[in-house]
């Protein structure tokens, strides 16, 4: 309900204040702001319930782009370069999830040190150069509409929104899922593969981060070093605010979707303002506070009422 008013305030103040915000044409190309980033979130979200974390996602994204640039420039055909940025992807998130569930280590210091190797290892082989010259299919997923309105972005997103949905609310995969955020110890003495959903979910992040690297490359046209730069942070955001619990075990895939299209309408009201990129920086870091700050405070104060 704090969403849906949040999102009904932003509509009505940034239509107030901007006669091109209500235009249909003007929200559907503004989730093109978002689109890329929502689809990260939404294995993030399974991530933070199972009480892990993905830093890495940028990093993924940009050694991704870097994978197809490499692929293309040798030669490779069109259709070749979703499936290697799909493949680049899952190894990271692989790699990720072998140095969680192998070596026993924390996640975020994990993550953290991997965005740094992948984020590395695409500044090493771009240099100061770019890739460009990408083919037209890229393009007209990244950049395209479906009936000269919608975006095809966003169509994918809300198709792979109700399948993340579906898997997590009506399956037993899902309820697993939930088992192991609230009692990862419990769970696995009753028979749950713990570590192997951990695993299988860093993969299918870094999955995820790959087909938005395809995405977010075809719609710019080119790979750049600072290609998604700060995305984590946003992709978090998007998460943390949609409800799902920072300590695992609770959150809905309904959530997310509308907390996505509530940070999406406040940047981009934002973006029609021409306010500066670094003010829209401040908002996504003081909403990130104020989600997981504002629940624990409320909790204190019933229990100083009690």
């Amino acid at each position: 309900m704090l969403l849906l008013l949040l999102l009904a305030i932003a509509f009505t103040v940034n239509g107030a204040l901007l006669p091109t915000f209500l235009d249909p044409y003007n929200l559907a190309d503004g989730t093109f702001n978002f689109s890329e980033k929502a689809l990260i979130a939404l294995p993030m979200a399974l991530l933070i319930i199972i009480r892990e974390i993905d830093i890495s996602v940028a990093g993924i994204l940009a050694l991704a782009s870097v994978a197809m640039g490499m692929a293309h420039s040798a030669g490779a055909p069109p259709a070749s370069l979703l499936p290697i940025a799909l493949a680049t992807g899952m190894a990271c998130g692989c790699l990720n999830g072998l140095l969680v569930t192998r070596f026993a280590l924390p996640s975020i210091v994990v993550t953290i040190g991997t965005v740094s190797l992948f984020r590395g290892l695409a500044s090493v082989v771009l240099g100061d150069k770019a890739y460009t010259g990408y083919p037209q299919i890229m393009a007209d997923w990244g950049q395209g509409y479906f009936f000269d309105f919608i975006p095809r972005e966003f169509v994918l997103l809300l198709v792979l929104a109700a399948g993340f949905a579906l898997v997590l609310h009506a399956t037993a995969w899902g309820r697993r899922i939930y088992a192991i955020g609230n009692n990862p110890v419990a769970a696995r003495f009753s028979g749950i593969p713990v570590e192997r959903y951990r695993l299988a979910l860093f993969v299918l992040t870094g999955l995820m981060a790959g087909l938005a690297a395809w995405l977010l490359t075809g719609r710019i046209g080119s790979t750049r070093p600072n290609i998604a730069m700060g995305w984590e942070l946003e992709v978090i955001t998007m998460v943390i605010l949609g409800g799902v619990s920072i300590a695992g075990g609770a959150g809905t895939m309904g959530g997310v979707l509308l907390a996505v299209l509530t940070l999406g309408t406040v940047t981009y009201g934002l973006s029609l303002a021409n306010i500066p990129g670094i003010y829209m920086t401040i908002v996504v870091g003081v909403l990130l506070l104020v989600t997981i700050a504002l629940p624990r405070l409320l909790r204190g104060k019933k229990e100083v009422a009690k």
